[in-house]
């Protein structure tokens, strides 16, 4: 995590002052249930609240503690009883460290989350404007590199807008299924505190009791998370791959934003690159790369170990910051990319009409010709045209066998781009609702 490729909403969430707030408040939700239930004096409790609220922890210090406890919640407990008095002895009755890490790690998971789906709907809100602006506007399809047949820019944009509307609704999915809350002491079995303690302090910070904690919450459930965040950043960069190609000089079809100022090679004062989809493609190499870990934390050794600790303190902050950068920035190449439809319609042409070639294909099958024969007769007359030598309306009416099936008239009508995007409100109706 850093500064770079960071924005500041989402690393508050990480932040040790955050973290350490998070833990009085669910120690301090816990005194107010141990109260209710008549375990610690209701004053006591509201004593609690009041101090620890009202104290600014000091990291610094937390962190001098440590260095001689070697342990955190202790060294966390130790500090927040300088602020507390007396009372401090009821905090922390009858819980275990990983109530208190474990319950913070869900509430920081849920707010990254809600960011996360935040950003998603800012960038589909740009996607969806940019799909319309293009919707008609006629472009090459490209299967493996190679041009294919027409589509509409605007049929690229609404891929990735449905693309990341999944993405919203994995990323809600991943939310529900990491707020957890778990305090049920050592090795889970609430032999030391009441589970209607867990059961308060859960609804209390917007999660749901962990049915069976162990003494922490089951790793699988953060494995999803991380998995899900892989997910929605190889979305990412399968767009932003997408726009770098497109940039190609070759292709010049679309290009990223080139703002006045800017340079593209400290060597070659020409230069225009894509820079912002080459960072979103590193980012998202990233973000994926820390799903593996996740899913190795799964397996911990009996009721608990720490093994996934140290994972989750790097892996935390880094996934959800690094993502939430990621899709901010491909929501500003969106909204700001540069499209050029003459460049679209130049490369259109650029094979001298190969691009219908199926329909030509079609059209003879239609006239009683066998699938294999009409291939042939078609490929016979593409591959000069691939060669530079001639045109291919030209070469099709000459051919005997294709015009002793099809009249110039027809062969010419097999040739009009907009049979190609009559389907395309269709395909708009069913990303977008009404259109």
């Amino acid at each position: 995590m850093i500064p770079r490729y960071s924005r500041p909403e989402m690393v508050a969430i990480w932040e040790p002052q955050t973290r350490f707030r998070i833990w009085f408040e669910i120690e301090a939700y816990a005194c107010e249930a141990l109260a209710e239930l008549g375990v610690i004096p209701k004053e006591s409790a509201k004593a609690i609240w009041a101090k620890g609220s009202a104290a600014k922890f000091d990291v610094d210090k937390i962190d001098e503690i440590e260095r001689v406890t070697k342990h955190d919640v202790i060294a966390f407990l130790t500090h927040l009883a300088e602020f507390i008095g007396p009372d401090s002895r009821f905090v922390h009755q009858g819980m275990t460290s990983s109530d208190v890490l474990d319950t913070c790690l869900a509430v920081q998971m849920q707010r990254a989350a809600d960011l996360l789906i935040k950003d998603v709907d800012g960038l589909l809100a740009a996607l969806k404007k940019r799909a319309f602006e293009h919707r008609m506007t006629p472009t090459i399809g490209r299967s493996h590199g190679i041009h294919a047949e027409p589509v509409t820019f605007g049929l690229k944009l609404a891929q990735a807008y449905a693309e990341f509307s999944r993405a919203k609704q994995r990323l809600i999915v991943a939310r529900e299924e990491i707020s957890t809350c778990a305090i049920s002491g050592a090795v889970g079995t609430f032999a030391n505190i009441d589970p209607r303690v867990e059961e308060y302090v859960a609804n209390k910070l917007g999660l749901k009791p962990e049915p069976v904690s162990t003494q922490v919450i089951p790793r699988d459930r953060h494995a999803m998370f991380f998995a899900t965040l892989g997910v929605v950043a190889s979305s990412i960069e399968r767009l932003a791959t997408e726009i770098r190609h497109l940039q190609r000089t070759e292709v010049l079809e679309a290009e990223e934003f080139f703002s006045e100022g800017q340079k593209g090679s400290s060597a070659m004062p020409h230069k225009r690159n894509p820079v912002l989809t080459e960072n979103l493609t590193g980012l998202a190499r990233l973000v994926r790369g820390m799903a593996v870990p996740a899913m190795e934390n799964v397996a911990l050794w009996h009721e608990r170990d720490i093994s996934h600790s140290s994972v989750e303190r790097m892996i935390g902050p880094d996934a959800t910051v690094t993502l939430d950068f990621a899709l901010v920035r491909l929501t500003c190449v969106i909204d700001k990319l540069l499209v050029y439809p003459r460049n679209m319609q130049k490369n259109l042409d650029r094979l001298g009409g190969l691009v219908h070639s199926q329909r030509v294909l079609l059209a003879l099958t239609q006239k009683g010709v066998s699938r294999e024969d009409s291939y042939a007769w078609v490929q016979r007359n593409a591959m000069p045209v691939w060669r530079g030598e001639g045109d291919f309306l030209t070469l099709l009416k000459g051919d005997k066998d294709v015009s002793s099936k099809l009249s110039d008239k027809e062969i010419e009508e097999l040739f009009d781009l907009g049979y190609h995007t009559k389907h395309v409100d269709t395909i708009f109706r069913r990303v977008f609702g009404a259109v």
